[in-house]
């Protein structure tokens, strides 16, 4: 058990709480039933630390920082990303919750964090969260939240460990979230627990998992509320609902408004958010107006789009502005199939979009976000989506967005294809004429069927199934095992194209990438058409894989 949490911890709390939402959030959906039944409450949360991990990481990378950060400057990257990264108003109390966490570790410029730190920490974060809500509501996510740091609060003064705050939050948080029916009626009449509140116990169990060096949280368990909620349950009450003065999310008040609208405002002063929040607040409903160092974010449920920009720009240029309509909180899908497909280079992007498919960028480096791919699947429009993560590693981001693309009314079907290869050989065989269920079988079994192998270059020492490999050496890729270590990149790419040909291969293609040797292609090519092999070259433009095969 950990007596304090470093940077290293605080990274793990952040990376299991989103796992645990992975897990939990279509239970957690099904308890969203305000201000509208639209079942999106889990997946905000999830997405929203998705793409705050993945946006911190991509900084970090591109300031080019050698080792971890400390773990001031983490988390106050963290808070930012989580602002900016925030997806409706259950996502903007998440980041305050982080906002808090960071304002007390990057305030204090703590290194550790002990069980006093810890207690501040919930505690600021529980106060940033009500305090960015201009109508609170008890029985809501901010309920728990207090009942959370209290119990927190009280464990410190007695003198407990950080484990035993960890537990004794966690037991306050589930019998706080199991009291939230009680405190509000409209969770009462539907039989289920508070959605946003539900989130806040992930991340609560998520800290103590870490802190007791456990795995993953993988259960939610407050009596039966959440596993005896079904989707039957909370539309069978949205079907008797007649309305009336309701909450949720933490807010307070009937929302019977057309939109939501949601924008960033940069460098606004402490009285201009709160003036901004009274303007909005005469405007609609479910406002939250958070910030996190020099952002503010802006949420608001209206039927004036105009005037709630207008407020905005009082104060300066709104940027990233997204309004929804709130009748299904997201557009509703057209009929119709489209396509979606990562690439690891702007000409496999370009050979994906002649096709007609929307090109994600995604490979090593810089792979594609849930996020990020569910905004592609949006942008298709339509009820039905192919998705090619042409990639192992983003396979379970492919997976997670076609869950949250499912709560939206969109089936998505995701291609096994694990190479760029694979998935342009998938894409070779779509017919728009065929139904979906005929193109995914037909493009799995392409995908399935395209032998690959690939050409890159050791940029560490380590031991490979071809063998021990020092800095500098070539390295052949086949199916996905590094299999041959040499010196020379001609003979290395020759051995894997012999071993993913073998007998019968009729077309090989070739994704060149960025540090092709010159003359490199054009060898093999030929050496491949002397064997009767047809040859298809692609100028991929790829980094790290000078050449990437696919044999068919």
């Amino acid at each position: 058990m950990l007596e304090v949490m470093d940077a290293e911890s605080v990274r793990r709390w952040v990376v299991v709480t989103r796992a645990a939402l992975a897990v939990r959030r279509a239970e957690i959906d099904a308890l969203n039933v305000y201000p509208v039944p639209d079942g999106d409450t889990g997946t905000n949360m999830y997405l929203t630390l998705d793409q705050a991990l993945h946006a911190t990481r991509t900084e970090q990378e591109r300031l080019g920082e050698e080792g971890p950060p400390r773990l001031d400057v983490e988390v106050a990257a963290m808070s930012r990303a989580a602002l900016m990264s925030a997806r409706g108003n259950s996502g903007v109390i998440l980041s305050q919750l982080v906002r808090g966490v960071s304002e007390v570790i990057a305030g204090e410029h703590l290194t550790v964090i002990d069980a006093p730190a810890a207690a501040r920490s919930i505690a600021q974060g529980a106060r940033r969260a009500r305090e960015s809500v201009v109508r609170p509501q008890e029985g809501t996510i901010l309920t728990v939240a207090d009942a959370t740091a209290a119990e927190a609060e009280r464990v410190v003064r007695g003198g407990g460990s950080l484990g035993e705050l960890t537990r004794a939050a966690v037991a306050a948080a589930r019998e706080a979230l199991a009291r939230t029916p009680e405190q509000l009626q409209v969770l009462a009449d539907a039989g289920v627990v508070d959605a946003g509140g539900a989130g806040y116990l992930l991340f609560i169990e998520a800290l103590d998992q870490v802190v007791h060096d456990k795995g993953p949280a993988r259960h939610l368990v407050v009596d039966d509320f959440i596993l005896n909620t079904t989707l039957e349950r909370r539309a069978d009450w949205s079907h008797e609902r007649s309305g009336g003065e309701v909450s949720a999310g933490g807010f307070d008040g009937h929302d019977g408004h057309a939109h939501e609208v949601m924008y960033l405002l940069h460098e606004v002063p402490e009285e201009g958010v709160a003036r901004l929040r009274r303007d909005l607040d005469e405007l609609g409903d479910c406002v939250v107006v958070s910030s996190a160092g020099d952002l503010t974010h802006v949420h608001v449920h209206t039927d004036d789009i105009g005037a709630a920009l207008q407020a905005g720009l009082a104060h300066g240029a709104p940027d990233r502005v997204v309004v929804t309509a709130l009748e299904t909180m997201a557009a509703r899908p057209q009929l119709g199939l489209s396509l979606v497909a990562c690439a690891a280079g702007p000409g496999i992007a370009e050979v994906i979009t002649q096709v007609g498919a929307s090109a994600v960028h995604s490979g090593p480096g810089h792979r594609a976000s849930a996020g990020e791919l569910v905004a592609a699947v949006r942008e298709g429009g339509t009820e039905e989506i192919i998705l090619l993560p042409n990639d192992r590693d983003t396979r379970m981001a492919a997976d997670a967005a076609a869950q949250a693309a499912a709560q939206e009314g969109r089936t998505v079907h995701v291609i096994g294809s694990t190479t760029a290869v694979q998935g342009l050989a998938a894409l070779a065989v779509f017919d728009p004429g065929l139904t979906a269920t005929q193109n995914v079988l037909a493009m799995t079994h392409a995908a399935a069927a395209t032998r690959h192998g690939a050409v890159t270059v050791a940029v560490k020492s380590g031991l490979t199934s071809g063998g021990a490999c020092e800095i500098g050496d070539v390295l052949g890729v086949v199916a996905g095992d590094i299999t041959i270590v040499g010196s020379d990149m001609d003979e290395v790419a020759r051995e894997v194209l012999d071993t993913i040909t073998g007998t019968g291969a009729e077309l090989v293609t070739m994704v060149v990438g960025q540090q092709a040797p010159d003359g490199l292609v054009d060898r093999l090519t030929a050496r491949m058409e002397s064997q009767r092999v047809e040859v298809e070259v692609i100028d991929g433009g790829q980094p790290h894989y000078p050449l990437l095969f696919g044999a068919e």
